[in-house]
């Protein structure tokens, strides 16, 4: 790669703007519970994390790790310019601005491609289709998980574990792992982090995913670390992408939210669809509430505030899933992001009953509602993921939000959420709403978030008033078009239609000009950039010599 990769496109915001957008926040945690084991664990799985980042640029794009060693050493060396654009490309994780549709930030770099690395690029999806019907079932399931890149040999498709494909990163770090392991004070997540490193060397993760699930209540630290989400995949949302994020449990927050694991069938027994469309194998997941302390890999801005986890089908019916909450994250981005642009973009009577208590319910709400509705088609029982293709991401997604604001109306109307009303949460999504528009519409988040809104703003559930230039909710229009919202995104689901799914996407994943105008007229941080202080912290007594 030339040296022009490393200088700024000529067109869009400068790479200074870019940066602007993503306001410096320092993510704390309560560390005063922890052993000095659990510390010292904390700073080897921070450098696990960091492995997992070399991993990753791997995953995304062939030229990725070289351009990031370029821009390292520029940094190092050069500029306060070359230093900016090293920032940004850390926090993007690549050099496309993910909050306007990926488009290149660096000079000579060309569109992200839809294969990443995890498919040879000039690869498309009728060649991989024809090719996957030669297979035997075991490498066709192979081919289509989340676990193996497929690769040209010799000119014709192959399959490569993940294990051998980036041993050389992935072998340190189950080392690390493994020390970690032994750091930490919990027999538990010890036992994870255990299996977690026989995973990546082996490239069977069912077992270590189950030993995740089993990680005690009573673990002072969490963590998910290893392949997971597959939004990168943009062919098929099929490959897994590594990722780690470090956390330390907040036993109060955990406390707190436990009495919603009960609700989740009742919300499925409620739900606007048809009997047979309904998960009649729900299980409550358990939830946790905990502070990030570091994160690598798969991890770009926008942060992740929350995650129900595994996506792995096997491991879920195996052991069923966990919903994670990092509350540090989600206070950042309430006060960073959110409130201005609430104050800026709603009217008044909305605007009063915007509240953090409504943000961190609703995702609570959202992450739990990934299990319910449909994850097979009720015809055929194949998966929801293998039917919608590239648009099962920004599907599912959408589904946890509305189906999450859904269920919000029928916990306060049975009196499970009794502190927060629903003008709060109403006025609180609409809000949410731009937020997550501005991650872009050729992320799963965003894509999502767009089409919700766009169909409210249709069905009146939300207004517009072009003399002030400010939204409002109709309190007597939105229950209804929220309920038959939820009921036209998981019938689209359960039928497995990509047709339809198509055709909603083109008519609602859009910006209707006024949403448009709003946008371009914010003045308030797309996201939050973390500052690390703990591990920073952490690693700096590390390197102190002990007392003699």
């Amino acid at each position: 790669m030339g040296s022009s990769n490393a200088k700024q496109a000529a067109s869009g915001p400068t790479v200074r703007e870019r940066l602007a957008n993503y306001k410096p926040t320092e993510l704390r945690a309560d560390l005063s519970h922890l052993t000095d084991g659990d510390k010292k664990a904390l700073v080897k799985l921070a450098d696990a994390s960091d492995l997992l980042d070399a991993v990753y640029y791997e995953q995304i794009w062939s030229g990725a790790s070289q351009l990031r060693q370029q821009l390292a050493e520029r940094a190092a060396t050069g500029t306060e310019a070359d230093r900016e654009v090293h920032r940004l490309f850390e926090l993007f994780r690549g050099p496309w601005d993910r909050s306007r549709d990926n488009e290149p930030f660096i000079a000579g770099v060309g569109p992200k491609p839809k294969t990443a690395n995890v498919y040879p690029e000039d690869m498309t999806a009728d060649e991989f289709t024809a090719w996957t019907k030669t297979l035997d079932a075991a490498d066709a399931k192979r081919a289509a998980g989340f676990y193996d890149v497929v690769q040209r040999q010799g000119g014709q498709l192959a399959l490569a574990s993940y294990a051998d494909e980036y041993g050389a990163l992935l072998r340190p770090a189950a080392a690390l792992l493994r020390e970690a392991a032994d750091l930490a004070a919990d027999a538990s997540f010890g036992e994870f982090l255990r299996q977690r490193a026989a995973a990546v060397e082996d490239n069977r993760y069912l077992d270590s995913e189950v030993a995740w699930l089993r990680i005690s209540h009573s673990s002072a630290l969490e963590a998910a670390i290893g392949p997971y989400e597959t939004y990168e995949d943009a062919l098929f949302s099929a490959k897994a992408f590594f990722e780690a994020m470090v956390h330390v449990r907040d036993f109060a927050g955990t406390a707190m939210v436990d009495k919603f694991t009960g609700s989740l069938a009742l919300v499925e027994q409620h739900l606007p669809i048809p009997a047979e469309y309904r998960n009649a194998e729900l299980a409550p997941p358990p939830i946790v509430v905990v502070n990030q302390v570091y994160n690598g890999g798969d991890t770009a801005v926008p942060m992740t505030a929350a995650y129900n986890l595994p996506n792995d089908e096997d491991a879920i019916e195996r052991a069923g899933s966990k919903l994670t909450l990092i509350k540090n994250v989600q206070e950042g981005k309430f006060h960073s992001v959110l409130e201005p642009i609430a104050a800026q973009l709603l009217a008044p009577a909305a605007l009063a009953h915007v509240s953090f208590g409504a943000f961190f319910t609703h995702v609570l709400l959202h992450e739990v509602a990934h299990s319910n509705g449909p994850h097979r088609t009720v015809q055929g029982g194949h998966t929801v993921r293998s039917q919608l293709k590239e648009l099962h991401s920004a599907f599912e997604e959408a589904k946890a939000d509305i189906a999450g604001l859904f269920a919000a109306r029928l916990l306060v109307d049975q009196g499970v959420i009794d502190d927060t009303s629903m003008e709060q949460f109403y006025a609180t999504y609409l809000a949410s709403a731009f937020r997550s528009i501005r991650f872009g519409l050729e992320e799963a988040h965003g894509l999502g978030q767009a089409m919700q809104l766009s169909y409210l703003l249709e069905r009146g559930a939300f207004t517009y008033d072009p003399a002030t230039a400010r939204f409002a909710v109709d309190m007597d229009r939105i229950p209804q078009a929220v309920s038959d919202l939820t009921r036209d995104i998981m019938l689209i689901q359960g039928d497995g239609d990509k047709a339809r799914a198509d055709e909603f996407r083109a008519k609602y994943g859009v910006l209707s000009p006024p949403v448009k105008q709003a946008l371009d007229s914010l003045d308030a941080p797309i996201d939050i950039a973390p500052i690390w202080v703990d591990i920073e912290r952490l690693r700096a007594e590390a390197r102190e010599p002990a007392a003699p």
